[in-house]
């Protein structure tokens, strides 16, 4: 346990200095981003090898209790935002805004205590780490999307640090691609869990917590992409739906297994 925990620190001190190395390059208009990248690959590394440990000595994947959630979603997370930028070079500098967010996200798991539980029966499942996976997805783009749709709004007050990013047009667009990616991910997210429903727990759909919350985030993704569709919106007023799709997401994924006595808690 002491080995993985160690590696798992020092990869959170790395997330930590390319959050900072992002804001700082910004700031410097480098546009390449290198050392942020740097770091954030140096990061990914050590926490792909302290997963894989505690992977190994529980038998398990990362999704059983609250704290391989959360450690499992800061690699996830910060994988994509890696992967998105280095595939679309001309946002890099969004990563000054996405690894500020997922902060929170690393200075939330030292505060929750390992439990070293068993997996349940019910996970015995291929339809687990495929719903799984396909959540992960969904967090990931819409996460790149609120990057995309803060420099939006945070260009009315500092449009010269974000002056090497596209126009906000671009940006609009891009978001939205990915909200759209997202509502595709999370649909087969909610219908491959329902898959698993029936074989956990005898029924597909039962809007416990998870499935309610989960449920309200697909219809705010699909009311913004219909409204988008069907209606002449402001580059503002669309990207204060996006972030107020991330705020149900990262509600219903994060704040719901706290209060949730449904034997379906999360595991996303």
């Amino acid at each position: 346990m002491a080995s993985d925990m160690t590696i798992l620190q020092a990869s959170l001190a790395l997330y930590v200095a390319a959050a900072l190395a992002g804001v700082f390059s910004v700031v410097k208009k480098q546009a390449a981003m290198r050392l942020p990248l740097g770091l954030l690959t140096a990061a990914l590394i050590l926490h792909t090898a302290a997963i894989a440990l505690r992977w190994q000595r529980m038998d398990h994947g990362p999704y059983v209790d609250m704290y391989e959630i959360l450690s499992s979603n800061i690699w996830s997370l910060h994988f994509a935002a890696l992967l998105f930028t280095l595939m679309i070079p001309r946002i890099r500098s969004v990563l000054a805004v996405v690894l500020p967010i997922l902060l929170v996200l690393v200075f939330w798991l030292p505060t929750v205590t390992p439990s070293d539980a068993a997996a349940p029966v019910t996970y015995d499942t291929p339809w687990l780490p495929l719903h799984v996976g396909l959540g992960k997805f969904f967090l990931a783009c819409v996460l790149m999307a609120v990057g995309l749709s803060l420099v939006v709004l945070l260009r009315r007050y500092a449009n010269r640090e974000f002056s090497l990013l596209p126009a906000n047009a671009s940006l609009e667009e891009l978001a939205y691609r990915f909200v759209l990616t997202a509502f595709i991910f999370e649909t087969l997210m909610l219908v491959i869990g329902a898959v698993w429903a029936q074989d956990a727990w005898g029924r597909y759909w039962d809007w416990d917590p998870l499935e309610t919350w989960a449920f309200v985030t697909w219809l705010a993704a699909a009311a913004y992409l219909h409204l988008r569709a069907t209606q002449r919106l402001s580059q503002v007023f669309q990207a204060m739906m996006i972030l107020g799709i991330f705020a149900l997401a990262f509600a219903t994924f994060f704040g719901t297994p706290f209060i949730s006595t449904a034997p379906h808690k999360g595991a996303i």
